[in-house]
């Protein structure tokens, strides 16, 4: 028969493992929301994860998210956010600063973690 302590325990290990299992998920899904974006913003500084893009207003041009650490830097660019309005998922991870540049006339927000 198991001891108290060997069920408290694994009590603690279960909880543990419930507890990292959210945190992973957040951090997938993104824990944050930029909010409304409609000019080049730098919305997290050092290493980060773009979860989704949501464009709002499509505008005419499309739009880029950038591994910098500046809003007016437009090297490394690792995705391009589509003049359509609608949810896209992105779940790319970013290393240096996280920048988002809508295009012409776009509004969008992301999740991020």
């Amino acid at each position: 028969m198991a001891s108290l302590a060997d069920i408290l325990t694994t009590a603690k290990n279960v909880v543990t493992a419930i507890s990292n299992v959210s945190q992973t998920y957040l951090n997938v899904q993104g824990a944050q929301n930029s909010g409304a974006l409609t000019s080049a913003t730098l919305v997290k500084l050092g290493a980060s994860r773009v979860a989704m893009v949501s464009v709002i207003v499509a505008g005419s041009a499309s739009g880029r998210i950038y591994d910098t650490n500046s809003a007016s830097s437009t090297s490394n660019p690792v995705y391009v956010i589509p003049n359509t309005v609608g949810v896209t998922f992105v779940n790319m991870p970013v290393g240096i600063g996280l920048v988002v540049a809508p295009g012409t006339g776009q509004t969008v927000t992301i999740s991020y973690s």
